[in-house]
């Protein structure tokens, strides 16, 4: 791990007139939060069509089992890292304007990050199938699957983009708005495999930011569009990052 590296890129990050993050499953690995793709992943062990849109409307409770059993009994335990507590503290001096995400996990906001635009949704929020009424997850009662909705009684699903699933519309411009505006544009933890979220950072690069990836491996952006590459764990990387910025 070179630290001369880690401080240039540090140094960009604090003279940016507009910087932002954009992250992926990697930055909650160190909280306990498995990535979904790779040997390793969520995927290699849980099979996806439970996860599948046209299977939550059709099974709904074998739907929800599932999902209660990786989302809901694992989640709300879960603590931010030091990745996470460093956004949150770099945007609270200005370094970073926003964090765009493609976790669920709702940990940006328990670091204290303010301007969050979360591309796949969040386990925290429920919304009705039916009505679109929407719930904190902490009204909604588990133990009776599926939930109901307190209005029409129609099945209630996580806010969470399933597969086959189209990205919410304001997320998906608010997270464009702010690639364009970007001048740094800081990577962490993501490969980049999804679509159309992993053409956010292509958005950033196309309006002349500088973009700082930090990744374990090698992504689809870091012979593409990178300009440095970061190799290490997020936990690490942004640990150093802080003392350089006095974080």
């Amino acid at each position: 791990m070179d630290k001369e590296v880690i401080k240039k890129a540090s140094e960009l990050i604090r003279t940016s007139k507009y910087g932002v993050a954009f992250t992926g499953a990697g930055i909650s690995v160190d909280s306990g939060i498995p990535a979904f793709r790779g040997s390793d992943g969520l995927w290699s062990s849980v099979d996806p069509i439970y996860f599948e849109l046209d299977f939550f409307k059709k099974k709904p409770f074998q739907s929800w089992t599932k999902i209660k059993e990786l989302f809901y009994e694992k989640l709300v335990g879960i603590d931010p890292n030091v990745s996470h507590n460093m956004l949150a503290a770099m945007e609270k001096r200005g370094f970073i304007e926003s964090v765009i995400t493609q976790n669920i996990d709702h940990l940006h906001q328990k670091s204290g990050s303010k301007y969050v635009y979360e591309l796949h949704g969040t386990y925290k929020q429920i919304v009705c199938t039916e009505c679109q009424s929407e719930y904190d997850m902490s009204f909604v009662d588990l133990n009776f699957l599926p939930p109901t909705c307190f209005v029409c009684k129609g099945i209630l699903k996580p806010d969470i983009v399933f597969f086959n699933e189209a990205i919410p519309t304001f997320a998906l411009s608010r997270s464009k708005s702010e690639a364009e505006k970007s001048d740094v544009f800081l990577i962490i933890g993501t490969k980049g495999e999804v679509y159309p979220a992993n053409s956010i950072p292509i958005v950033a690069k196309d309006n002349g930011a500088t973009i700082i990836e930090i990744n374990t491996v090698e992504s689809h952006y870091t012979e593409t569009i990178t300009d440095i590459f970061l190799k290490g764990k997020a936990s690490d990387i942004m640990k150093i990052m802080g003392e350089f910025l006095y974080l």
